[in-house]
Formats: structure tokens, sequence, C-alpha cells
């Protein structure tokens, strides 16, 4: 993960430095997890803990993110009634076997506290010795590592499995790959762009982000994510935002009007070839014309194309990203679970058959 340009690959020791704002809720106010490090050849990683004691949000708990969330997705289902009560029930009846799954009870590693975490390049030898590693110290424990697509991580997939792990669909992500030829220009982007250029707005870089700012950004990317989709993504606070733009670990471009005062922020993540977008957010109360949300992916795109990125777009709006040329890939979580009791590697056996042949086709039907 870079800031800028040419700046080097983040320490992740920043992030853990950060980590005693998660026992009061002073990072992310929805989040309660243990960070530490762990060593790879790729270099330290951060790792999460979590004891399964009780909920949190989803990006520490799988319990939250497969049914709470999935609970909330069902908003989208409003015009097919009948695959909606469908749909409730079977998560209804799921919670009892991801309880007994345990999976709440897990370390992950390369959890840099986002939705999207790009993973590292890892060899089968080294991701058996890292599994190895985390399963005596933490032998009652999952291992799960999130944010591998079936797409650009191909690849890291089979090396997954081959190390023993069970793969979990999650959610369906969209990625515009400026690695090798940069994709077309396609006509919504040329919009935004010239939408961009307007002089309603100024762009501005990551070294104009001040501490005056942090509280704003914090405000508005809760204004999109939290209060617009559910609360249940996770709240930065400004002390978040603070801690991350001064350490570099991510890069906050926005968009100040002609008084001076930010309207939206996007806040860009880099690990090795891959870009992800973790924070967004925009004044909702302002019309849609205005088009904030067009620009700052305008910001996100050109930066794809200049620094020949893979933009992990994630999820969601995904009409608006396939008009810029960004491709649908199902996203998976990987489980270690080898050395848990036999009743737990069942009932994560169970979830994966349910997520195989009932989550998968609803993410392609619907494009969620």
């Amino acid at each position: 993960m870079a800031a800028g340009d040419g700046a080097p690959a983040p320490p992740a020791a920043a992030l853990a430095g950060l980590a005693t704002g998660l026992a009061d809720g002073s990072l992310i106010a929805n989040l309660k997890t243990e960070l530490t490090l762990v060593d790879t050849a790729a270099g330290p990683l951060p790792l999460s803990c979590n004891h399964g004691r009780e909920p949190t949000c989803y990006l520490c708990c799988p319990s939250v993110a497969y049914l709470d969330y999935a609970q909330a997705e069902l908003r989208h289902f409003s015009a097919r009634p009948g695959l909606r009560v469908a749909l409730h029930a079977l998560l209804g009846m799921a919670r009892p076997l991801l309880t007994s799954s345990g999976l709440d009870r897990q370390v992950q590693p390369n959890n840099w506290l986002l939705a999207t975490n790009p993973l590292p390049v890892l060899e089968e030898a080294e991701l058996s010795r890292i599994t190895a590693g985390l399963t005596a110290r933490f032998p009652d424990h999952a291992v799960v590592w999130r944010s591998l697509n079936a797409v650009s991580d191909a690849p890291v997939l089979a090396t997954f499995r081959a190390a023993g792990y069970q793969l979990l669909p999650a959610r369906q992500v969209y990625l515009f790959d400026c690695r090798g030829a940069p994709p077309p220009l396609h006509r919504d982007e040329k919009r935004d762009r010239a939408l961009l250029a307007a002089p309603d707005y100024r762009a501005i870089a990551p070294e104009e982000i001040g501490t005056a700012d942090y509280r704003r950004i914090s405000d508005l990317y809760a204004r999109l994510y939290l209060d617009r989709y559910t609360p249940l993504n996770p709240a930065y606070t400004a002390r978040f935002i603070g801690g991350v733009h001064e350490q570099g670990l991510i890069a906050f471009h926005g968009l100040r009007n002609a008084a001076g005062q930010l309207d939206a922020v996007i806040g860009l993540f880099e690990q090795g070839e891959v870009m992800t977008a973790p924070i967004v957010g925009y004044d909702t109360a302002l019309p849609v014309a205005v088009g904030l949300y067009r620009r700052l992916m305008a910001i996100g795109l050109a930066r794809a194309r200049e620094r020949r990125r893979l933009f992990n777009m994630s999820a969601g709006a995904a009409g608006f990203k396939r008009n810029r040329g960004a491709v649908a890939a199902l996203e998976f979580t990987a489980v270690y679970a080898a050395h848990l009791p036999f009743r737990r590697r069942l009932a994560i056996a169970a979830i994966r058959g349910i997520l195989e042949s009932v989550g998968i086709p609803v993410l392609r039907r619907f494009a969620l």
C-alpha cells in the first residue's frame, strides 16, 4: 500500500501502532478486535484476532458479513417479494449453522481494517508456514484471509486450495485493470472527466488534506456508507482518518467547493499493483446532478491509468462500474480449519455448500 507516487509499501507497524484505539472504539466505532503483526516473506502483515464472544463489524466477524449484512442487502429484492422471503428464511436457518462453525473465533492475516485487502504474493510453502505458526499460536481459532477474487487472484486461489484452505464465496466485485494495456476510455468516463474539470469544484491532492479535514472526511463517509447504505459498514472516526493519512497508509483526494469546504473525498489504498478505494464519501444532501460520486470515480480511474494499477472497485453500483470498463469477479474468503474439531469443520463445509449452491447464483443473477 502506498499513499503517494513512488512511496514504498507501507509498514504494517504503522497500522498496528494505531491499535490502542480499537479497544475503545475511538478508531472504528463499531469494531472490536486485537491487532498485532505476523511475519511473512512479503514483510510484516497486520493480524487481527477475535474470540467470538460478541458480534462486531463484518471486517472481523463472518456472522455479521454473511447473515446480518446479507439481511440488509435483501432491500434490493423489494420487486421480488417471493425471493426476498425465501432468502430471509434461508438466512434464519443458517444462523445456528454459522454459530456452530465458530468462524467468529478467528485470526485474520493481512487485515488492514478495510473492506478490500489486496494480498501480497505468497508461495504455497510460505502460506503453509504462516498457517502452521498461526494454528500453533491460536489452536481454537480459524485462520481467515479475505479479499481473494477469481479473476486477478486465480493463481492465489490455487495456492490457498493446495495449502488446505476452503474458499467461501463472499461477494461480487468489479475490477478495472490497467496493469497492461488500460481499458478503452468509455463514453461515461469521458463525461466524468469533463465534469471533474468543471470550475465549481477544485480537486485537491493528499498533501492538501489537513487536520481540519479529518472530521469532515469521517462525516462524508458516514453519510454515504452508514446512513444511506447500512450501519453495518465500518464506522471510521476522525481519529482513524487522521492516523492513516498521517502515516501515509491511505491517500485522500478531495473536492473543495468555492468556499473551500470539502464536499467529497476518495481515499486510495495500494498494495503492490492493486489499488482500492476503501473510503469514499460526499455530501449526499447536494443534488445528484452535481455528480460528486462520478467525479470521485474519475479521480480513481485516472490514478489507476497513471500508475498502471489494477483498481479493485469493490462491490455495488454494478452498472456504473461496468459502463466504465470494469469487469465482474467473484470474491472469496479463504478459511483454514483442518486443526479444528470435526463439528466445526462440518459446519464450515455446510456453509460453503450453501454459499456455492445459493449465494453464487444470486450474486451473479442480481449483480450484488
